[in-house]
């Protein structure tokens, strides 16, 4: 199916005609130069430039959609997708566009000031000249909706946050996840096993910490503003110069939103923002380019060791964006002294490099790097015609999907035979207690004290069968109780997790390295429950909880398929306490959504 994408950026705005399924192109424009007088406006199917009569997008996409539609034939189209930047807290992913989307879009402009305005702008031009097609907004913030708390949250007064939904949104969302996918696919490994450092590197920049398929961490915040060192933007600043600078310069906020937004960054450093240019200048041997790019690569570098700590190391470093595609130059320096990684680039390929459409990810990592450095050409336009062609072939789908029984796991303990008998004695096997709804699994007789830095738990109990690896999981509660800081992980994933004191009745200790973790909350299902859902293993999906007090929906819920499971979702006592859950209680699935590759939207209602 072939979906118009409307990509409409700060200085240049590109279409193209995409086949949602193989991404192959079949027409495409581009408006270039469109601040300036004349912009530029060409077809791919033309060597012809048609300059537009004035600047700005309203002009020249008010000149660009006729010639566009003199070309193509409407009827072939199954629908346009649109790059919107800010989402805010209303959208986590992709949406079909009315009045009320229109909207929303336009009220999110303050967060976002150098493109909402002229994301909607496109999207109120392409409706008036396609108006019988479905068009999809697709947001940039969308992959980071997974960002945990402590990332997200800034630390100003509460009211304050609560009252302007202040906190960290992200930005590049669909460039950040589209790169993280290719890199497993290259790397032949399931994404949701590896820990990705993405760096789009353009006129806007950013860097993502990708840790098992979610975005946990990430350069921008609330704005597209902090973070990197960009073209026009200033990146991250100490917000005590703003003040500084509104009592000694009298500047106004308009000023101070300009100069940051417009006027810094490698700009305000060398008077040019692109990094062409800069190069060039710098091999000339003007000071201030070589100094602009010591301090991108620096600001760079920094938070990819930020990032890999984060992580608690990093599998792959992957460059993408105009800059991190095509300057081997930001390449080296931003990669050097990274040793201490395992990431060590092989110079000779990467002043080498040259993507091109039928290489788009190449490997410049030398080969005894652990870590793996790689470029990666980004395809947004291809990421969100899939993602539209998704949310609008689905639209019309109905399918009756049963409900899914939710069980409450309070806190517990999986041990190897090893440690059992470290704290029980030679020989001896745990004793059954109950059997538990997952078949195979009981609770034993025996419980533990878990003994943290600040406090213990007792009589936590025992889960059997013995497993290969130790693990414990706790909730949120447990977690700032026992003075432990455990991350939120699937089963079995307790690399660089924290460990805990296991104390038995008996007086027998062990002291475990790692192992403790905030369980990632879960679905068990069948083969046969998962082709009814229509999801896979390792998917992730949203839940709907009804109930006459308080209803709530769990997101980032991850599906488990064995065919030694029962239908039942896990969550943890303070996730049913949240949701005010009684026994047998039960949820819907919303959507399947981790890539953008299997959306659908269903209500507790019609089960759509």
């Amino acid at each position: 199916m072939q979906i118009l994408v409307i990509n409409c950026g700060s200085s240049s705005v590109k279409g193209e005609i995409i086949q949602a399924q193989t991404g192959e192109r079949f027409l495409t424009f581009k408006i270039e130069r469109i601040l300036e007088d004349q912009p530029e406006l060409s077809f791919s199917d033309s060597e012809e430039v048609v300059f537009c009569e004035e600047s700005g997008h309203e002009k020249a996409l008010a000149k660009a959609f006729p010639l566009l539609l003199q070309k193509i034939d409407p009827e072939k189209l199954f629908g346009v997708g649109h790059r919107v930047v800010h989402g805010g807290e209303h959208f986590d992913e992709p949406v079909l566009i009315d009045e009320k989307i229109e909207t929303t879009i336009d009220e999110l402009t303050n967060l976002a000031p150098l493109h909402n305005p002229i994301n909607l702008l496109a999207i109120r031009t392409a409706r008036k000249f396609l108006p019988d097609l479905p068009h999809v907004a697709v947001f940039d913030t969308a992959f980071h909706a997974t960002l945990p708390r402590r990332a997200k949250m800034y630390a100003l007064p509460q009211d304050l946050v609560e009252k302007h939904k202040i906190r960290r949104y992200g930005f590049h969302g669909t460039s950040h996840e589209f790169v993280a996918h290719r890199v497993a696919e290259h790397m032949q490994t399931d994404i949701r096993n590896l820990r990705v450092i993405t760096c789009h590197l353009g006129n806007g920049a950013s860097v993502c910490a990708v840790e098992y398929g979610r975005s946990v961490e990430t350069s921008m915040g609330m704005t597209p503003l902090e973070g990197l060192v960009m073209g026009t933007r200033s990146g991250d600043v100490d917000a005590g110069i703003l003040a500084y600078l509104m009592e000694k310069e009298e500047f106004s906020m308009e000023q101070i939103n300009a100069l940051l937004n417009k006027e810094s960054g490698l700009k305000g450093l060398t008077g040019v923002s692109d990094m062409r240019d800069i190069e060039k200048q710098a091999a000339e041997g003007d000071e201030a380019s070589r100094l602009a790019i010591h301090i991108f690569s620096h600001r760079l570098r920094k938070y990819i060791g930020a990032y890999a700590a984060l992580m608690g190391g990093v599998d792959a470093i992957a460059f993408t964006g105009g800059i991190g595609e095509n300057s081997a130059t930001i390449r080296h320096r931003s990669s050097q002294r990274l040793d201490f990684l395992g990431a060590i680039i092989n110079e000779d390929k990467n002043r080498d490099l040259d993507i091109t459409p039928n290489q788009t990810i190449e490997d410049i990592s030398a080969g005894h790097s652990r870590c793996k450095i790689l470029v990666v050409a980004t395809d947004e336009q291809y990421a969100i015609a899939q993602q539209a062609a998704k949310l609008i072939e689905e639209k019309h789908k109905v399918n009756i999907i049963p409900t899914i029984p939710i069980a409450i796991s309070a806190r517990h303990i999986h041990l190897t035979q090893a440690t059992v008998e470290a704290l029980f004695g030679e020989g001896y096997q745990l004793t059954k207690y109950r059997d538990l709804s997952q078949p195979g699994q009981y609770a034993c007789n025996e419980t533990l004290t878990l003994v943290g830095p600040k406090n213990r738990l007792e009589r936590v109990r025992i889960l059997g069968p013995t497993r290969s690896k130790d693990q414990v999981e706790i909730s949120r509660t447990d977690e700032f109780f026992l003075g432990i800081d455990a991350p939120i992980r699937e089963s079995g994933h307790t690399e660089n997790s924290p460990g805990v004191t296991l104390m038995a009745e008996n007086g027998n200790k062990v002291d475990i390295k790692e192992g403790v973790i905030c369980a990632w909350r879960h679905i068990h299902m069948t083969p046969e429950d998962a082709d009814i859902f229509g999801v896979k293993d390792r998917d992730v999906v949203e839940v709907a909880i009804k109930n006459d007090e308080r209803s709530l929906t769990f997101g980032n819920v991850l599906i488990r398929v064995s065919p030694k499971y029962k239908l039942e979702m896990h969550i943890d006592t303070d996730e049913g306490n949240a949701a005010e859950l009684n026994r047998g209680a039960q949820g819907t699935l919303i959507n399947t959504d981790l890539s953008g590759h299997l959306t659908k939207r269903r209500t507790a209602n019609d089960r759509v």
